[in-house]
């Protein structure tokens, strides 16, 4: 039996029909951005719901232009179907990087990382990437920074310890901008 067919068993053993969902981001509550890291499925360390987040993952978990070029994208989803996210209710944009992530092996490597993030060789060091702590304060306030990103939206970073399964808190949810009321969702 090859990997594709013993996922195949697995999924018929687990398979339960999908809770009706309105086809619609009203009932979005989150936007997680997570590693790809097998070990760190940010469905299975927060527990989440069908129909409660959508997860974005990628190597560590960053916030590259590819990822807000997707971010755009469900942000135009939403504005095409007539819904915001979050709207009338709280809304809330995680990210979540861990200990032990594998893109800590490529900062011997910053023409690769410099690649990945779209910046020039000099400006790696300063994304952090050898210390999940410091990467997540970092992307919290590249999101912070984006303008199209409605303000009242919470904005959190965390970090997941895979030697104890616990989440650590380190940006604390607030909403990403204070004093503003901007709905856009449309992320260049």
């Amino acid at each position: 039996m090859n990997t594709l067919d013993l996922m195949l068993e697995h999924n018929k053993e687990l398979a339960t029909p999908m809770p009706s969902l309105p086809q619609s981001l009203q009932t979005l509550k989150a936007v997680i951005i997570g590693c790809a890291d097998m070990r760190v499925d940010p469905v299975q360390v927060l527990g989440i719901k069908p129909g409660e987040a959508v997860v974005m993952r990628n190597i560590g978990g960053r916030v590259t232009p590819g990822l807000l070029e997707e971010f755009g994208l469900l942000g135009r989803i939403g504005e095409v179907a007539g819904t915001i996210p979050g709207n009338g209710g709280e809304f809330h944009l995680i990210v979540l990087h861990h200990t032990d992530c594998g893109s800590t092996r490529l900062v011997g490597d910053p023409a690769m990382l410099a690649h990945y993030f779209q910046i020039p060789e000099k400006e790696v060091t300063a994304k952090s990437v050898s210390d999940p702590r410091k990467s997540v304060v970092v992307d919290v306030a590249a999101l912070r920074a984006i303008p199209a990103l409605p303000g009242e939206w919470l904005i959190s970073g965390l970090v997941y310890d895979i030697s104890t399964g616990l989440v650590e808190v380190v940006v604390p949810a607030a909403p990403i901008r204070t004093g503003q009321n901007n709905l856009a969702v449309e992320v260049a």
